[in-house]
């Protein structure tokens, strides 16, 4: 499992549609995190500011139609289909949008 970092507005932007974030890495990948203690730190260095809830993609790899590239930390070349999604975590903020946990969202 690899996670993806994103704000929930941009994941449910296109729901029929293979995900790609509005802004790619340079280079044209994903970031993803290799566990959920990255990925939270990612939410709070990168998604502080964030407006509205922001989620945790947990993505299994194996179901991938894109290739994942680890360099050190893994990376999808190419679009995620939403079928290799397993599930979601929403990043809980504190009042000045830290990073706190995540949790299972339904």
């Amino acid at each position: 499992m690899i996670y993806h970092v994103v704000p929930l507005d941009d994941w449910l932007l296109a729901p029929d549609r293979p995900y790609v974030p509005r802004r790619p890495a340079e280079g044209g990948f994903i970031p993803c995190a290799a566990d959920e203690e990255q990925a939270l730190k990612v939410a709070d260095r990168r998604f502080r500011e964030t407006v509205g809830p922001v989620m945790a993609l947990m993505i299994d790899e194996h179901r991938l139609d894109a290739r994942v590239r680890w360099d050190p930390a893994p990376q999808i070349h190419g679009r995620v289909n939403r079928s290799a999604v397993a599930g979601m975590l929403e990043v809980r903020r504190d009042s000045e949008g830290r990073a706190l946990s995540l949790a299972l969202w339904s």
